[in-house]
């Protein structure tokens, strides 16, 4: 059988986007860097009946994306975040699932000159079992060394690159020799899709305890704003109850003005003794597991002493 030409190529690459942008309510924008054929080959094996994996070149994508915007107005909202090397991960499961199961698929690999690390690299201290001829690779990363037995050894933990930061060839080289493999690359999940809307990856991992705590907090600050004002909302207003309720008792304890509430109030003024009365029962309380701490403690401390004899024994 002939290889197919590149126009009828093209048409069937272009339907089968068009026909998974439609089928499929979710998908993931996914950077490819640094992943290989092979483990393209075992991503898709992990994705089988979840996930549908389709990669392509950045013009085809956005030109067959633009051929169906006036079907799907929602898909132009993708057209700024296909930059660089991506694809798509089509899916109608769970997002979170699918997610970690592209984030399992990575591989070690070593690191290359000229390379961005992805993550911090630590060297720890360790005996190298390198000769005294390598020193100057340590010496001009800054490494602290001794020779032990005829071999370097690295004295202490090294924090050689952080995130972000340029592999030079002396790193690539030291990291080579110390058979370090300090990086690992896969599928990375840039921007997700679903159901017209397009959010970062984080967002999956907010939880409702997460929605519930901002809530609240956004519900203090609008209360705090309300009274700050006096501009009485469905969130202000008990605090404004309260704190009327309040100037209400005050009133009352400075005048002869009184109403139920106030009663209690009012008597406590008049004859102090009775706070001590009522705290002196929660202050009981409160002694009693002391208390109980020091007896157990003394009778321990005697048992100690006597070691089980009497005196006579």
């Amino acid at each position: 059988m002939g290889k197919e030409d590149r126009t009828t190529w093209k048409a069937k690459y272009f339907s089968k986007l068009v026909q998974y942008l439609e089928e499929y309510p979710k998908c993931f924008i996914v950077g490819a860097n640094n992943v290989g054929s092979t483990q393209f080959q075992k991503i898709r094996v992990s994705l089988r009946g979840t996930a549908i994996v389709l990669m392509g070149k950045n013009t085809m994508m956005r030109k067959a994306i633009r051929g169906h915007i006036e079907h799907n107005p929602a898909l132009e909202k993708l057209l700024p975040h296909i930059v660089g090397n991506v694809g798509f991960v089509f899916t109608r499961q769970d997002l979170v699932e699918v997610r970690d199961k592209l984030l399992e698929n990575k591989v070690q690999a070593p690191a290359r000159a000229g390379a961005i690390a992805p993550a911090p690299v630590v060297i720890p201290a360790q005996n190298t079992g390198l000769g005294p001829e390598k020193t100057s690779f340590f010496q001009a990363l800054s490494i602290p060394t001794k020779i032990s037995k005829g071999t370097i050894e690295i004295v202490s933990d090294v924090h050689i690159l952080k995130e972000g930061d340029k592999v030079g060839p002396s790193e690539a080289t030291l990291l080579n020799m110390l058979n370090i493999s300090p990086f690992s690359y896969g599928l990375v999940v840039h921007q997700v899709y679903d159901s017209g809307t397009v959010f970062e990856p984080r967002v999956l991992d907010i939880k409702p305890e997460d929605l519930r705590v901002k809530f609240l907090e956004g519900v203090a600050r609008v209360a705090a704003t309300c009274l700050k004002i006096g501009y009485p909302t469905i969130v202000s207003v008990p605090h404004s109850i309260v704190n009327g309720f309040k100037n209400l008792l005050a009133v009352a304890a400075a005048t002869e003005i009184t109403f139920k509430e106030a009663e209690t109030v009012k008597e406590f003024l008049k004859d102090p003794s009775k706070f001590a009365v009522a705290a002196a029962p929660a202050a009981a309380a409160a002694a009693a597991p002391e208390a109980k701490k020091e007896e157990k403690k003394e009778e321990s401390e005697s048992e100690d002493d006597d070691m089980g004899f009497g005196l006579f024994d």
